[in-house]
């Protein structure tokens, strides 16, 4: 019987692709670069800024300038975190339909806390939201078990009664380690090279709407 269900944020729940792109492209232009198409950059966001930092200067600076870089990217991304980003389509139903049904949803990310609240109060889902674990709340992150344990703890209902929706391979080994049902989020931001199939996650998701009708979610 599932009793919760937790996503991870960035190409799982909300689709953020466009802000964090764009703040990676100001800041190519601001170093008198040329931007990057987003197409380019899609795959890579649910990987975190120093990746996308590296994505764009990487083959340009040397690698003692990179974190300076990736602080100033996450500066420019907090200014501009919610201008496009928005749930991804479908999500707005889920999210009615397990609030109607009493069922508890929190979020789970690597993104840090001081960028991901801000994001969901923008979005007006900070008050409806369970549980906020980010990449800074506790001492480990996703593919650590540990944040999905600690949201299962605060949303008072056991790891075996949730459910983990993510689109990177960290969330499932994360997932699987914590002892939930894992499933791949296989809309999200997945490289062409990845096979979800090798991370063994108990199902998968090809658009956000069918997780209501997945039958180890359990709500039809």
């Amino acid at each position: 019987m599932i009793e919760a269900i937790l996503f991870d944020l960035d190409g799982t729940l909300i689709d953020t692709a466009a802000d964090m792109g764009g703040a990676l492209n100001s800041l190519l232009l601001e170093e008198g670069f040329e931007p990057l198409p987003l197409d380019i950059i899609r795959p890579l966001v649910s990987q975190g800024g120093l990746v996308l930092t590296r994505l764009g200067f990487s083959d340009k600076v040397a690698e003692q300038e990179i974190e300076p870089l990736r602080q100033r990217f996450l500066q420019h991304y907090h200014a501009q975190v919610a201008d496009e980003s928005k749930l991804f389509d479908g999500y707005a139903e889920i999210l009615d339909e397990l609030e109607a049904r009493s069922v508890p949803w929190g979020i789970v990310t690597n993104k840090p806390e001081w960028l991901t609240r801000p994001l969901l109060e923008q979005l007006e889902l900070a008050q409806r939201c369970g549980v906020v674990i980010g990449g800074d709340t506790l001492a480990q992150r996703k593919p650590h078990p540990l944040p999905l344990q600690v949201a299962a703890e605060r949303l008072q209902v056991s790891c075996n009664s949730c459910i983990y929706v993510g689109d990177d391979e960290r969330d499932i080994v994360a997932g699987k380690a914590a002892g939930m049902t894992t499933l791949v989020a296989a809309y999200g931001y997945i490289e062409d090279a990845d096979t979800i199939e090798a991370w063994q996650a108990d199902g998968v998701i090809d658009l956000p709407l069918d997780l209501l009708e997945h039958p180890l979610v359990g709500l039809t």
